[in-house]
């Protein structure tokens, strides 16, 4: 969903230095200078960057206590063949996931890269959204406990707090649960119902993300599943004070960007390959591909 977040994160001139400046149209308001994602010369450097970062989410999700035994998948397009994606194996826990680890798939389901299991949930849902959505680069979804919780209430997000309304007007609700999602037309419907949306609550099953970058996607499921956990805990205390509408619209503007959700994610990245520092390494391998075409 596009919006004019572009008032409030202006790119900084070449050689610029990273700053803010008053709003010649609206005295008293600033518009950051804010760092933008990075941009390629190859698709080589693009793979590998894309990759490294999901691995990264996999491990952030981890270490946050966001995955569950085999449940949940990551996924993202490749750059040079967006009609394939890479995603997580089958049983593989999310703390241990490296470059190497990736499958790439095809929306028919094969295997194109990679000898372990696939989930067929991860194949169902992952490859309607990717086909239903060209913006979607990357897509996330996982068990987490606040968004299984408060998925079994079908009900939207309130906006409760600024960073709720990163999701304001901007995310969907799945109704009913029809079981483990293994057919097509169960992937089919999640697609059609997240639409043009960020994200997703499936009724008692959980959240799902996506974003122009993994970063992004990562980062609104994180914050997603904060946003449950604090409706949740307002909601149990009494009745939540909700932000207007005109307010929580235009913050949506500035927070529920697809710039913020890039930015937000990268405190997270540098945390992980601090302390995970082996998800830089990557060989020439992790870069290339050859599909034998």
């Amino acid at each position: 969903m596009e919006n004019d977040a572009v008032k409030f994160f202006k790119a900084p001139e070449p050689g610029a230095k990273i700053s803010f400046t008053k709003d010649p149209n609206k005295p008293g308001k600033f518009i950051f200078t804010m760092p933008q994602p990075p941009t390629f010369s190859s698709f080589a450097e693009e793979r590998v960057h894309r990759k490294q970062r999901l691995v990264a989410a996999f491990r952030i999700f981890a270490k946050l206590g966001l995955d569950e035994g085999v449940g949940g998948h990551l996924t993202c397009r490749d750059p040079e063949h967006p009609e394939l994606f890479w995603v997580n194996p089958f049983g593989r826990s999310f703390a241990c996931i490296t470059i190497k680890d990736l499958l790439l798939v095809d929306h028919n389901g094969t295997v194109v890269v990679g000898t372990s299991p696939l989930n067929a949930a991860a194949f169902v849902i992952h490859s309607k959204i990717h086909g239903a959505r060209e913006d979607a680069i990357a897509a996330c979804h996982s068990h987490s406990v606040y968004g299984k919780a408060f998925s079994t209430l079908a009900k939207p997000v309130l906006p409760v707090t600024q960073d709720a309304c990163m999701f304001y007007e901007d995310h969907a609700v799945l109704p009913g649960f029809n079981g483990v999602v293994a057919d097509e037309a169960e992937g089919d419907r999640i697609a059609e119902v997240l639409g043009s949306c960020k994200a997703i609550v499936m009724q008692n099953h959980g959240l799902l993300t996506v974003g122009k970058t993994v970063d992004e996607a990562a980062f609104w499921f994180i914050a997603l599943d904060k946003a449950c956990h604090v409706q949740l805990l307002a909601e149990a205390a009494g009745t939540p004070t909700l932000i207007a509408h005109e307010v929580a619209a235009d913050s949506h503007k500035t927070v529920g960007s697809s710039l913020s959700g890039w930015f937000n994610f990268q405190p997270y990245y540098q945390m992980i390959t601090r302390e995970q520092p082996d998800i830089l390494k990557v060989d020439d391998e992790d870069a290339q591909l050859n599909l034998g075409e």
